[in-house]
């Protein structure tokens, strides 16, 4: 936790006033009140979902809010374009490069200056020089993007965003990417641009990272901002107390302090088969979150829930089952058997399957039709196809009878499925991972970006899975739909499951006090 000035004797370099940001079906930023300082790290924090990218895009000049108003140095002002946001000394520095990878670093400063002139490189790479010493790094100005590693490529974004003049750096969850040490460094110069009289925004979902570089820490849940802790209040704060307050915040702990009431859509108690899906004592080596001594069992019909905040291991632990990454050590057994040396094609094949939250870049071929994307994993295979050449007809009934089991809203079956809703390309996947003889299904947070009839239907889908038969590990960072579906529920934290609880009425307060540390 770090501190500065106290901020009364400082004028704010933007406010954002009550704005609100609404999409189709969902309201992305809700009343936001927002004020930067000169001289702090401004932490916004929230799970993925709660709004916090929509308030960058905001900022940067990407989205216009739809009411309310953002105010520069006293100023109302419109926000209009990135260019426009440049003027106004507002950088932002994205979680993936933005940089030409082809080109040098000085080549990729240079463009967007007069096209007939020849660029200036020499006097690029000075300013490059001196600004790197200033704040303490070193870049190559002539060295090529794309030959640099994530760590110097932000660096060369962030010099970048300083040379234009930008006084409020922005930082798009910019850790996401970075190893940890790489992750350090950036913190660290972090603390460097605010002594120098920056104001910078740091978005990220990692608690740790709001404590170690933050001054002043906002919550955003659900498209609200749910609290804020001051720079008074946080050096006050043992870091203990400080974690405890900001879980409170984001996942709303006390949303039903009367313990004895509990929600009508709780899962009622049920009698549950042998375990289906085990995993015992499973390590995993991988540079930003390793996995260690993890124990897991899920029982035929049961619904397992693993919460915590994102970025704790959930996604390398749903991939080491699915077999997209190699363990260490420890056993997989599936029906009883190991499935640790079996390809993904194989597990899936014995009953395996995996819904994964990346929807676009892992989950489909956005390209593809939607006919195609429904037997993705059955490319090759009968009756779809016949030595070698597609079958057509079968095809075009198998996806005419899923569209209509699932719901799933396209104008035709080979339209292109990236031109979909969130919520129907997530249909896709459930009607293609669903099928057939699934057995266990990992779900990585279904509902994550939908809105709240598309949420609810696959809520429900979930639920007639589990009634099914089938096990289900349910992860999630909606600490509400854990609770809503799960039977038993685990907290993931630093790459280890800290514990179980059952989901009774003293699972919300268990839940708690496992994520804030409290309890080990």
């Amino acid at each position: 936790m770090m501190s500065q000035n106290p901020s009364a004797v400082k004028t704010p370099v933007i406010t954002l006033n009550q704005v609100t940001k609404r999409y189709p079906g969902i309201i992305a930023n809700h009343q936001i009140d927002l004020t930067l300082w000169p001289g702090e790290v401004q932490v916004l924090l929230g799970e993925n979902g709660a709004g916090k990218s929509t308030l960058v895009a905001m900022l940067s000049g990407l989205q216009q809010p739809d009411e309310g108003y953002i105010t520069v140095d006293g100023q109302i002002q419109s926000v209009s374009s990135p260019r426009r946001a440049h003027t106004l000394g507002i950088g932002t520095v994205f979680q993936h490069a933005m940089m030409v990878p082809g080109l040098s670093i000085v080549d990729n400063i240079a463009l967007g200056d007069t096209w007939w002139r020849r660029p200036a490189r020499h006097r690029y790479a000075q300013r490059i020089n001196d600004l790197a010493r200033d704040i303490g790094v070193t870049v190559n100005p002539f060295a090529r993007a794309g030959s640099l590693s994530l760590g110097e490529q932000q660096q060369a974004e962030i010099i970048r965003t300083l040379l234009r003049g930008s006084r409020i750096l922005i930082l798009d969850e910019a850790t996401a990417m970075l190893t940890p040490d790489d992750a350090q460094e950036l913190g660290q110069l972090m603390r460097r641009l605010v002594a120098q009289g920056l104001a910078v925004v740091f978005i990220t979902h990692k608690l740790n990272e709001a404590l170690n570089w933050g001054d002043r820490i906002s919550v955003l849940r659900r498209g609200r901002k749910v609290g804020e802790i001051t720079p008074q209040r946080l050096t006050s704060l043992s870091r203990h107390q400080a974690t405890a307050e900001i879980v409170e915040m984001m996942f709303d702990l006390s949303a039903r302090p009367d313990s004895a009431v509990l929600p009508t859509s709780k899962p009622s108690k049920k009698t549950l088969g042998e375990p289906v899906l085990e995993a015992l004592a499973i390590e995993v080596a991988d540079s930003l979150m390793p996995l260690k001594g993890i124990e897991l069992r899920v029982r035929a019909g049961e619904i397992v829930g693993i919460a915590g905040i994102d970025g704790n291991g959930q996604k390398q632990l749903a991939e080491v089952l699915a077999g997209q990454r190699p363990m260490t050590r420890g056993r997989i057994l599936l029906m009883g058997e190991s499935i640790g040396s079996c390809s993904i094609g194989q597990r899936r094949q014995r009953g395996l399957r995996y819904i994964t939250d990346d929807r676009m870049g892992e989950g489909t071929v956005v390209s593809f039709p939607v006919a195609t994307n429904l037997l993705l994993k059955q490319i090759g295979e009968a009756p779809f196809w016949r030595r070698g050449f597609m079958q057509a007809q079968q095809i075009a009934y198998h996806a005419r009878d899923k569209i209509a089991e699932y719901d799933i809203r396209t104008p035709q079956i080979d339209t292109p499925v990236g031109t979909l809703s969130g919520g129907n390309i997530q249909k896709v996947l459930l009607a293609r991972e669903l099928g057939g003889q699934a057995r266990a299904v990992i779900f990585a947070k279904p509902t994550h970006g939908l809105d709240v009839q598309n949420s609810q239907s696959i809520r429900e889908r979930i639920r007639r899975t589990a009634q099914s038969g089938v096990a289900v590990l349910l992860i999630s960072t909606d600490l509400e739909e854990l609770l809503e579906l799960s039977d038993r529920i685990a907290v993931m934290s630093q790459g280890t499951l800290v514990g179980t609880v059952d989901n009774d009425s003293l699972a919300r307060n268990h839940i708690g006090a496992m994520m804030s540390g409290a309890v080990s």
